[in-house]
């Protein structure tokens, strides 16, 4: 934001009495000043194969080997609307006595640590973990064997392009402990136009000054980061602070990447940044490089955007010592200007 000069004001001052007077007047605008400035101043579930143990219990799940694939960590699937498929899920059973599991399909979502998870059975699911349905509700498998539960995933024919999460979970609960879970996710990419985009909301920047009056302060910035897109994106993320056109510029020089976010996905970021130049305007700027993973596991960095705010970064302690030296200068012009009045006149003697 460009602010114009202010208009420079000359004087010629002759006599102590005018000095005072322009004195007092810088005092009332230092005093305006800084009135303005306080105003303005004022997802996760387990990769297969994954395991579990619970006392005697312990057991495994893993992607089922067939023309889908083998090996595989988790489930990916590109898919047009109204397709369908079959695929299978790995039980075994590693403890000494027979494993009884319920078996549900969840949707997945990103919790605050930044992890993909799935939702308990409890939770309503309205997309992957609603399309797809295992072929029976619960598993038995005795000590040391495996029994594979198919599982079948149809895409509704209304169903938008982009990326959705899910998973296949088995749950083991007993009288008086916790639901122990172990799944497997689901990532399903639905067929048509792929728009992944990330913007960044809320950008803040707050800063805090340091006693020295001509030293550097820090500030932090933060802000959230939402996926308004289609596709599944990580956020490689970069954050500078400058002050008017683009002078003392404190960059961050490394910030870990956020986690993978799905589509409506928000993420929030708190940014320290030091030795930040008292500038009195500050720009923040948030600079976020998408990052898209396909089916493949392959990543690529999309175009960059860029997010800018504005905000103070006022010298308080340089402003109070300029402050306290204008106050010494019109004591001092105050007490001479009092001393030359109680000084005597001539004396004049007459005839």
């Amino acid at each position: 934001m460009h602010h114009p000069p202010r208009p420079r004001t000359t004087a010629a001052v002759t006599g102590v009495g005018a000095l005072a007077r322009a004195a007092r007047a810088a005092f009332v605008v230092l005093l305006g000043a800084l009135a303005a400035l306080g105003v303005l101043a004022v997802l996760g579930a387990a990769a297969g194969p994954a395991a579990a143990a619970d006392g005697d219990a312990s057991w495994t799940v893993a992607t089922a080997s067939n023309d889908l694939g083998s090996g595989r960590q988790n489930y990916s699937y590109t898919l047009d609307p109204g397709a369908r498929l079959t695929d299978g899920l790995v039980v075994a059973n590693h403890g000494t006595t027979p494993l009884h599991l319920a078996v549900y399909t969840a949707d997945g979502f990103t919790t605050e640590a930044g992890r993909l998870d799935l939702v308990r059975k409890d939770a309503k699911s309205t997309r992957v973990g609603a399309w797809a349905h295992a072929d029976r509700p619960e598993v038995t498998v005795g000590p040391g064997r495996s029994a594979e539960v198919p599982f079948t995933l149809a895409v509704p024919d209304n169903t938008e392009p982009g990326d959705y999460m899910g998973g296949i979970v088995t749950s083991l609960t007993r009288p008086g402990q916790a639901e122990q879970r172990l799944g497997i996710r689901i990532r399903l990419r639905v067929g048509g136009e792929l728009r992944p985009n990330l913007s960044v909301e809320d950008l803040r920047v707050g800063y805090a000054g340091t006693a020295d009056p001509f030293g550097k302060g820090e500030a932090t910035v933060t802000y959230t980061i939402r996926n308004t897109g289609n596709a599944i994106l990580t956020a490689r993320q970069a954050v500078s602070l400058s002050g008017p056109f683009g002078r003392l510029r404190a960059d961050v020089r490394k910030i870990d990447d956020s986690p993978q976010l799905l589509p409506g996905d928000t993420w929030k970021v708190s940014v320290p940044v030091r030795d930040v130049a008292p500038a009195l305007r500050t720009t923040g700027t948030v600079t976020l490089t998408p990052l898209l993973t396909d089916t493949s596991g392959s990543i690529a960095p999309l175009t960059t955007t860029e997010t800018t705010t504005h905000a103070w970064a006022v010298p308080w302690t340089l402003l109070l010592l300029l402050l306290v030296v204008l106050c010494g200068v019109l004591v001092a012009i105050r007490w001479a200007f009092r001393r030359r009045r109680a000084r005597p006149g001539p004396r004049v003697d007459a005839a």
